[in-house]
């Protein structure tokens, strides 16, 4: 069986990065974790290949040489998968699909020959069954949630790992809080699954053999969903396991809560941990009261932001604009909260409500809905009628993007970020010729021809002055900075 595994295009978005991509020369930010756990788990005689259409073109030759073609999507891969299988029906190849995408709306693509939905540790296996039985049902679903411990090792020889800027791995899935607006629960539940300390560190092993050195990125929707495992078991075990290596510095997704627990952000930048992303969404508490996210409840955010960065993680945050207890103060207090705490890599979007989510299903029955979820960031529009205006409220979301991506606002956030941040990670460092010639473009790009020439030549001195350790973080920042402009000017203002 010749199966060729397709993992379609994202649109250009805040996380593509792909603006700052081409000052290291990577294509995308990350491979596709998902379908290369899938490929782990087909029949080993199977001749198997991997297009991932971020990094290369899907030819007419690779849907002429498969017998199948599985697809996996995120809801923002949406148009491109609708192409892609458009195409598969058209050269007569019979296609297999799974992922968010297709679980929150399969009924919508209707050329697709059979799904499996859920997680494929329980639908692939009778797929395979009844496929090699010559009778492969439609649809493969199943309310049950896998045991990671029986999640295999990705297979990474299907992708050249030099056109990624970041490597993933999977730790848990599952999150035990219940913010309405949120499709993992949906998707994969409050129960808090793992993989063991013996499995990762496996998975860390097949990298490092194959060479890798870069990030690695802990994909887990919340990392310190059980913390006494992670003190316990895995990051003791990471600690060991970075002895005497070199580069693979780590980042993942984690509640507000961590800046509670100075142990486990200790232990997670002995490990290596160096960045979080944090979903605080809104600075207003009636906001997050009503959209039920409790961790948030009640507590001094900006403070939690600093308590993170001290501890040595760079805080990476998720915002939200067009609750319905949302006024028109908020936008301001987005911005000042933002600036405050020096927040770098702020993602800011308009609420929307994926499929399956409670809040979903709360404007179903008031009849709010509209439209479709694009599950895109630079996407400024929203799947329902929000309470307030929506010009006031578009407005006031392009109001933000430049209240914080404008150049003097954004380098000026980069400072505050770089005075409060106290490096920890328990990292030996490799720099390589990508780097250093990162460096040299930002100069002409940014420095010489980039309209942010005066900020950046403002953040290189007042780093080498101050805070001359942290001279690698303020180019990356300024990096960053030129690929939130590119995507502001292009889709926000």
């Amino acid at each position: 069986m010749r199966v060729l595994l397709v993992y379609p295009e994202f649109p250009d978005t805040f996380w593509s990065f792909r603006h700052a991509l081409r000052f290291i020369r990577k294509k995308a930010s990350n491979a596709p974790l998902g379908l290369l756990t899938v490929a782990a788990m087909l029949p080993e005689e199977w001749d198997l290949r991997l297009v991932d259409m971020n990094v290369e073109r899907l030819s007419d030759q690779d849907l002429g040489w498969a017998d199948y073609v599985f697809i996996s999507a995120m809801v923002a891969q949406r148009d491109s998968a609708h192409k892609v299988i458009r195409r598969c029906r058209e050269v007569g190849v019979k296609t297999v699909a799974g992922g968010p995408l297709f679980l929150a709306e399969h009924d919508a693509f209707p050329e697709v020959d059979h799904f499996v939905l859920n997680e494929a540790e329980i639908t692939l296996p009778p797929f395979l069954r009844d496929l090699e039985a010559g009778e492969p049902q439609r649809v493969y679903e199943t309310s049950e949630y896998a045991d990671m411990t029986q999640s295999p090792t990705p297979l990474w020889r299907l992708v050249d790992l030099r056109n990624y800027a970041s490597l993933c791995l999977q730790y848990s899935r599952g999150c035990p809080f219940g913010c309405d607006f949120c499709s993992v629960t949906a998707m994969l539940g409050h129960r808090f699954r793992t993989k063991t300390a013996e499995q990762v560190t496996a998975e860390l092993d097949t990298l490092y053999t194959l060479g890798w050195r870069g990030g690695v990125f802990f994909v887990d929707d919340n990392f310190i969903g059980n913390k006494g495992r992670l003190k316990r078991e895995i990051l003791p075990a990471l600690i060991e396991w970075r002895k005497g290596k070199k580069g693979m510095t780590f980042n993942t997704e984690a509640s507000v809560n961590l800046a509670d627990d100075p142990e486990l952000m200790d232990l997670m930048t002995r490990a290596g941990f160096d960045t979080v992303f944090v979903g605080i969404e809104t600075p207003d508490n009636d906001s997050l009261s009503e959209c039920n996210k409790t961790q948030n409840q009640g507590r001094d955010l900006v403070a939690a932001v600093k308590t993170m960065q001290r501890a040595g993680l760079q805080v990476q945050g998720g915002f939200i604009v067009g609750f319905d207890s949302d006024t028109p103060s908020i936008f301001h207090r987005q911005i000042e909260f933002i600036q405050q705490a020096g927040v770098v890599t702020a993602m800011v979007g308009l609420l929307n409500a994926p499929k399956g989510t409670k809040l979903y299903d709360r404007l179903e029955r008031e009849g709010r809905l509209e439209g479709e979820f694009t599950g895109d960031n630079t996407n400024n529009t929203m799947n329902f009628r929000p309470r307030m205006d929506p010009e006031v409220l578009r407005e006031g979301y392009r109001a933000i993007m430049e209240g914080i991506y404008s150049p003097r606002a954004y380098y000026e956030r980069v400072r505050t970020y770089l005075a409060e941040y106290n490096p920890r990670a328990q990292v030996q460092h490799v720099l390589t010729w990508e780097y250093v010639m990162a460096f040299f473009r930002s100069v002409v790009h940014l420095g010489i021809l980039g309209k942010e020439r005066v900020e950046y030549w403002k953040l290189i001195g007042w780093t080498i002055l101050r805070r001359p350790r942290l001279f690698p973080d303020a180019i990356t920042f300024a990096i960053y900075g030129f690929h939130f402009r590119r995507i502001c000017e292009t889709y926000v203002f």
